[in-house]
C-alpha cells in the first residue's frame, strides 16, 4: 500500500529584534495598547523599562521586542494607539550600528578609546569619517582604518568653513550622531540647532573652577579631592545640556599633576563611551532639561 507523502511544514517566519522607544503626555491605557501591538505581531518582549515624569508630565518607554514580524507590520499594528496616544515613537533593528562622526583636536584618549571599543565589537558604532583641526589624530584613526580629514580652525572664516564640513559630511554619510572626542572649539549657535539632541560632548566636569587648557595643573594647585567627567548633549549654554553619565574618582595630595592628568583623561574616556553606548541602544529620551536613561 503506497504510503501518502507528508505535506511539509511552512517555513517558521523570520524573527527581528526590535528596539522600540516612545514619548507621549502620561495617561492611562498607554501600556496595554503598545503591548496589545506587540502581542498582534506575534512578538515577545524581552526587556521593557518606563518612567512617568512628574516634572513635565511625560510618559517615556522603551521596549526591546523579538518578533515574526517586518518592520512594516509592526509599524502597522502601533498605528491606532500611536495615534490614540499622539506617540512620538521610534523603531529600529535592535544592536544595529549607528553611523557616527567624530570631532577631535589634539587629544587622543577619547577618540582612542572609541575606535577601539567599536574595532572589537562592543561599541554599536559606525565610524565613516573622523573630522578634526588638528592634524595629531591622524595616525590613530589610519590604525583603525577610518578616513580622516583635516581642517585648521584660526579665524571665524575658517571655523564657518569646518561647521559647513560638518554639516556636509552629515548629509553625505546618513549620520545619526555626531560625537565630540575632545574638540576644543564651541559650536556655533546655528550648529547646536541643527545637532539638538544628537551631538554628545565630553568635559572635565568636576573641575568647574578651572577653565583653560590644562584644568589638571590647576586642580593640583588647588590641591582637589575628587576628578571626574560629564557626558552631555550640546546646546548653546556651553556645558551645560542635558547630562546623559558622569564619573568621579577620589584623589589626594599625593598625586602629581600628570597622574591627575591619566585618572582624568581615562575618566573621559568611559564616560563618553558609556553615554555613547546608551545612546546607540536607543537608552536616552529627553525630558527637557534632563535625560531619561533607561540603563
Amino acid at each position: 500500500m503506497a504510503s501518502t507523502p507528508l505535506t511539509p511544514s511552512p517555513a517558521p517566519a523570520e524573527h527581528t529584534e526590535f528596539v522600540l522607544t516612545l514619548v507621549c503626555a502620561d495617561g492611562p491605557g498607554i501600556v496595554h495598547g503598545v503591548t496589545g501591538a506587540v502581542v498582534a505581531v506575534g512578538g515577545n518582549i524581552t526587556e521593557s523599562q518606563q518612567f512617568a515624569s512628574s516634572e513635565t508630565g511625560r510618559f517615556y518607554m522603551r521596549l526591546q521586542v523579538d518578533a515574526p514580524a517586518t518592520a512594516e507590520e509592526f509599524e502597522a499594528a502601533l498605528a491606532p494607539v500611536v495615534a490614540r496616544h499622539r506617540i512620538e515613537h521610534v523603531l529600529d533593528r535592535a544592536r544595529r550600528p549607528l553611523r557616527t562622526l567624530i570631532l577631535a583636536s589634539k587629544a587622543t584618549h577619547a577618540v582612542n578609546d572609541l575606535l577601539y571599543q567599536r574595532s572589537s565589537g562592543h561599541l554599536p558604532i559606525d565610524v565613516p569619517l573622523i573630522l578634526a583641526n588638528h592634524d595629531t589624530i591622524a595616525p590613530l584613526a589610519g590604525f583603525y582604518g577610518v578616513p580622516f580629514e583635516h581642517r585648521p580652525v584660526s579665524g571665524p572664516e575658517e571655523k564657518a568653513a569646518f561647521e559647513a564640513r560638518v554639516l556636509e559630511a552629515i548629509a553625505e554619510h546618513d549620520i545619526e550622531l555626531v560625537v565630540l572626542a575632545r574638540y576644543m572649539q564651541i559650536l556655533s549657535p546655528e550648529l547646536c540647532a541643527a545637532l539638538a539632541g544628537r551631538c554628545i560632548n565630553i568635559h572635565h566636569s568636576f573641575l568647574p573652577g578651572f577653565k583653560g587648557a590644562n584644568p589638571y595643573r590647576q586642580a593640583y594647585a588647588r590641591g582637589v579631592k575628587q576628578i571626574g567627567a560629564t557626558a552631555h548633549f550640546v546646546t548653546t549654554d556651553l556645558d551645560e545640556g542635558p547630562i546623559i553619565e558622569q564619573n568621579v574618582i577620589r584623589v589626594d595630595h599625593t598625586r602629581s599633576p600628570r597622574e591627575l592628568m591619566a585618572i582624568g583623561q581615562d575618566a573621559e574616556s568611559r564616560t563618553l563611551r558609556q553615554a555613547v553606548t546608551w545612546y546607540a541602544q536607543s537608552r536616552v529620551l529627553l525630558d527637557g532639561t534632563r535625560t531619561v536613561v533607561f540603563r
